[in-house]
């Protein structure tokens, strides 16, 4: 959420940014949140006068009975009655305008970073760098369901009785793998320099609108029926929401958190062939990493982040690209965004298997995540960023590591993990 004196003084950058973001259909909400906000000061004003106001003539209305002017006195009364009729209605009004600046601020984009590509989908994201050579080899390779079947390691007919579609079974090694993969990342992100964290698995719904737009919300969020609770799309809410109205000591930044959890999305949608099996699914597990820090170092860890879960990768013979998000791809609370895609010798292209983003202060301002400086208290920047969510990652991980008789080779780093096991026949 951007601050509402930088869009009023700051109309038509803010009107170019949603231009740039292709959401032309919020330019009006810009005059109309600047218009409403005049009315709520104006009323405020005119509050805040009457209750001085109220507060002399009650002084003087003591001060008149202890004279004896009691017609004096009566009058003031009425005076003050009246006021406070006024001021009853002011509050009201009040209450109402809040709530309307407050939900058309929930909807105006954020300033994405001026480096930040111009397009309107994600067909128009932009290459920035390959880790890895993809290879192709001179056998088939099965699609990634079949793989795992072959192995022992998936039933997705078993999970469709009992859960439906979107829902699967891991058994025996590919379990195993799916298990050690996580652990693996944990220790990975562990190793360097972040702390380690199990958050609850659902949240208020003051977190949910603190961390995503309405939109993601819709899409993505499961909720508890009667209840105050959904379940987490990500960890990275509940992470981010641990600092829900807080004051950090700046001396204390950076604060960086590692976690594992389930996550839990809709998947709204028809999907093609590529994302069935467990691909887009809904249900999966995942270690996430965020960072809450001083805005002067956000683009830093930005940087630091995508790295750490390209190392990951390639740390498992898995080629990688980077994908810079264009304009129109990011998220409304999104400054800058890239995409980690791992390289499938199957299809012969690149998928997403990870995602980096830093919010600015969007979400630090919606959760009152506050830090206390030397120049007085400021909005904290807050980042987030995949660092392994099997088992989407496992279609990579078989690909790339798929002999023609198919057994699986298990790499050097993950073996500890699997019991010292090298291959999975």
């Amino acid at each position: 959420m951007l601050d509402l004196k930088f869009v009023r003084e700051n109309p038509e950058l803010v009107k170019q940014n949603i231009k740039n973001k292709f959401q032309d259909s919020k330019l009006g909400l810009v005059d109309e949140v600047i218009a409403l906000d005049a009315e709520l000061r104006n009323a405020k004003t005119e509050a805040d006068s009457l209750r001085a106001n109220r507060n002399k003539i009650s002084k003087s209305i003591g001060a008149l009975m202890g004279q004896g002017k009691k017609e004096e006195a009566e009058e003031m009364k009425k005076q003050v009655a009246a006021n406070s009729q006024r001021l009853a209605e002011l509050e009201v009004k009040e209450s109402e305008l809040e709530k309307k600046v407050k939900d058309i601020m929930m909807v105006i984009p954020n300033i994405i970073d001026p480096s930040v590509p111009i397009g309107k989908d994600d067909s128009e994201n932009v290459e920035v760098e390959r880790f890895g050579e993809p290879k192709v080899p001179d056998f088939e390779i099965p699609y990634h369901a079949e793989i795992m079947e072959r192995l022992n390691g998936l039933d997705l007919d078993s999970a469709r009785k009992v859960a439906g579609n979107g829902f699967y079974y891991l058994m025996g090694n590919v379990a195993r793998l799916h298990s050690a993969v996580i652990s693996y990342a944990r220790d990975f992100m562990i190793n360097r320099g972040f702390t380690y964290c199990i958050p609850p698995f659902m949240i208020r719904s003051e977190v949910v609108t603190g961390v995503m737009s309405f939109a993601e919300m819709d899409a993505m969020m499961y909720k508890i029926e009667g209840e105050d609770l959904y379940l987490i799309g990500t960890s990275e809410h509940s992470m981010i929401g641990k600092y829900i109205d807080t004051i950090l000591p700046e001396a204390s930044l950076p604060h960086t958190l590692t976690s594992y959890s389930p996550c839990f999305r809709k998947e709204k949608g028809a999907h093609g062939i590529e994302e069935r099996g467990v691909y887009r699914i809904h249900q999966f597990e995942k270690q996430e990493m965020i960072v809450v820090c001083k805005p002067e170092d956000s683009m830093t860890w930005y940087n630091k982040l995508w790295k750490d879960t390209v190392d990951l990768f390639r740390s498992l013979d898995i080629p990688v690209r980077t994908l810079e998000c264009c304009s129109g791809d990011l998220a409304d609370l999104k400054v800058k965004s890239v995409d980690v895609e791992a390289w499938s010798p199957r299809q012969k292209k690149y998928f997403e298997v990870g995602s980096c983003s830093n919010l600015g202060d969007a979400q630090a301002r919606r959760l009152k995540i506050r830090v206390d400086g030397e120049n007085g208290k400021y909005f904290a920047h807050t980042l987030n960023n995949t660092v392994v969510a099997p088992p989407r990652m496992l279609i990579a991980f078989l690909e790339n590591n798929l002999n023609e008789d198919g057994s699986v080779n298990i790499p050097e780093a993950l073996q500890p993990y699997m019991g010292g096991m090298k291959v999975i026949k």
